[in-house]
């Protein structure tokens, strides 16, 4: 009798199991969530707000309905991964700090494709306390929508090689970092051609200091990043030399045109900025330009960068931004 009841007992154990496993298998499928990614123009992605607890996995599976896209998360070192039509493509995420993360698509698949953005709500406790500096723009009340021209240009452009062997005569105070965040090349060129020991230079030579100063406050590794990031988010419209051509610059350049045909007023378009243009890009502070970064160009289609980027990410694209005005050792 005891034998037949522990028999028993095994078989409801084992069909209970039988039953079970399916039951979890199912429960864990049911955690994943389809994202389809379309160009932005018929939806972007869908859906586009995300929430997931600290700490807890978020299973996405990822298709395109349309062309080729990618997927990444900003401000992550997760690399990115491609969405590509008619797949799956699976990841999983994990954040140990709450807060609004985005995601947004990789490949340029369309001229608003910058607009392919979307956010993951991370919820629970925080763990750290973080103190959430401004960016340094904000700090020094700079407006990053007025207008700037240099009023003095180089006859040719300036070279950080040739500044490097006139050096030793340069006033220390503008060495550091601080001065170079919060000024122009126009203001240092003024402010150097003003000492009673530069008068021996010619305007060249001291166009090439200010050159020199410039690649003082960078790094080859710093130069090469920000030639990765320029040449992978923003040579689309800018172009790869930086002479705002991209190949959507044109389309970019009419506001009414089918694409943007449903834009309010402050989201239509302009022409991309020409970085290799001296007018405007000497009379710009590397401040400036972060904050063009971080916060986009609104009412130019100048995309916003700010939850893209990592701080680290942002100078050393504006320090790339420079070699197209200076020639500086980039690292290949």
């Amino acid at each position: 009798m005891r034998r037949e009841v522990l028999a028993r007992l095994l078989i409801i154990l084992l069909l209970s199991a039988a039953i079970g496993i399916p039951a979890v298998a199912w429960g864990k499928r049911s955690q994943e969530i389809v994202v389809h990614a379309r160009m932005a123009e018929t939806g972007g992605w869908a859906p586009e707000n995300l929430t997931v607890p600290v700490g807890e996995p978020l299973h996405l599976r990822l298709t395109s309905d349309d062309v080729m896209h990618g997927f990444a998360v900003g401000q992550s070192d997760q690399p990115p991964v491609d969405v590509i039509p008619g797949e799956m493509t699976d990841v999983t995420l994990v954040f140990d700090q709450p807060g609004k993360y985005t995601f947004y698509c990789t490949r340029w698949c369309s001229v608003n494709h910058w607009r392919m953005r979307g956010t993951i709500e991370v919820t629970g406790p925080t763990t750290t306390t973080e103190t959430v500096k401004p960016p340094l723009y904000v700090t020094l009340g700079l407006d990053i929508d007025t207008q700037h021209q240099a009023d003095v240009i180089p006859a040719q452009k300036p070279s950080a090689l040739r500044g490097a062997l006139l050096q030793q005569s340069l006033p220390s105070v503008y060495l550091n970092r601080e001065y170079y965040l919060t000024h122009t090349p126009l203001e240092l060129w003024k402010a150097l051609r003003g000492e009673q020991t530069l008068q021996k230079f010619s305007d060249q030579d001291i166009w090439d200091l200010a050159a020199w100063v410039w690649q003082l406050n960078t790094t080859p590794q710093a130069l090469s990043e920000g030639q990765q990031l320029f040449e992978a988010n923003c040579a689309a419209c800018h172009g790869e030399k930086g002479s705002g051509n991209g190949v959507f610059a044109d389309q970019l350049a009419q506001p009414d045109t089918e694409n943007q045909t449903d834009m309010q007023m402050g989201e239509k378009t302009t022409r991309p900025v020409d970085f290799t243009d001296p007018v405007a890009m000497l009379s710009a502070s590397p401040a400036h330009l972060q904050g063009k970064i971080i916060r986009g160009g609104m009412g130019t289609g100048m995309p916003y960068w700010g939850p893209i980027f990592t701080e680290e990410q942002t100078w050393a694209l504006v320090a790339y931004l420079w070699t197209f005005q200076f020639e500086m050792e980039v690292k290949p």
